[in-house]
């Protein structure tokens, strides 16, 4: 594989920033001319790494490299800061994650690089705070995502946020504010629990597959979120869950690659013999 890292002046997060590629790599036996100017577009994984973490999580801690290699798959991982994935315009010169994955990074990707723009060849995924961005972008934003690989998080209902006199927790708090209160949070793209409820009416959405260790703390949440998914009688989500993982990497690397066969991504690639 190609691993790449650009740094480059963003103009929709107001500074440097940094996201790692995987490109395929060169089957041995093909000229650098035939393979490089063959003008093929491969399939594109949007991964999203989680809180505290940033793009190279996912490069560090996981075999991704390894599967986007077996599959012929680009992997763009940007870093998001413990920003939710959502557009903070009070935060320093302003910090627009969704104004910048959608409005920056995906031009450059599929103008710089051979990444296909057709919606049946793009995915995108996340682990925890990633998997927060990834439901929520594929609810919203249907038409750019053939399907969402969500690990260890989902979309949360605004009821539960409210606790005594105050939020649950000063992320929250944080983020209704960035709203601008709580009744303009409902009435956002942040409030990807009730927005659900009229995109699965429309039948725009990609495919969801979720998975969730059993030992997670987020686990119950996960549960309440697949009863509710059921209860909207949505038949394109799948739960996959297991005993014995937490929030941990061995769970989300296991978990990425079976959300990969579960879209069947590669699964056409003559593997033959690298040697």
């Amino acid at each position: 594989m190609a691993l790449v890292t650009i740094n480059f002046e963003s103009q929709y997060l107001g500074n440097n920033h940094e996201v790692g590629i995987i490109l395929p790599d060169k089957p041995r036996g093909q000229s650098p001319k035939e393979f490089y100017g063959n003008g093929k577009k491969y399939k594109v994984l949007w991964l999203l790494h989680g809180t505290f973490g940033d793009y190279s999580d996912w490069i560090r801690k996981s075999k991704i490299e390894l599967y986007a290699c077996e599959r012929d798959l680009i992997v763009v991982m940007p870093s998001a800061l413990n920003s939710f994935y959502s557009d903070w315009p009070t935060f320093a010169t302003g910090f627009a994650m969704e104004s910048y994955l959608f409005n920056e990074l995906m031009p450059l990707i599929y103008g710089w690089f051979p990444a296909s723009d057709k919606r049946e060849d793009n995915y995108i995924a996340g682990l925890s705070m990633g998997g927060t961005g990834a439901s929520k972008y594929a609810i919203n934003f249907p038409e750019y995502f053939a399907g969402a690989i969500i690990l260890s998080r989902n979309p949360r209902p605004v009821s539960k946020f409210e606790y005594d006199n105050g939020y649950i927790d000063a992320r929250i708090n944080n983020s209704v504010n960035n709203a601008g209160g709580l009744e303009a949070y409902k009435n956002s793209n942040e409030n990807a629990w009730d927005k659900l409820k009229d995109k699965v009416k429309t039948g725009e959405l990609p495919k969801f597959y979720l998975a969730c260790g059993e030992d997670d703390g987020c686990y119950p949440e996960w549960l309440e979120f697949k009863a509710y998914c059921e209860s909207l009688g949505w038949k394109d989500a799948t739960f996959v869950s297991e005993p014995g993982y937490r929030h941990e990497w061995r769970f989300w690397d296991k978990y990425i690659e079976k959300g990969l066969d579960f879209f069947q991504i590669g699964k056409d690639k003559d593997a033959g013999n690298p040697f």
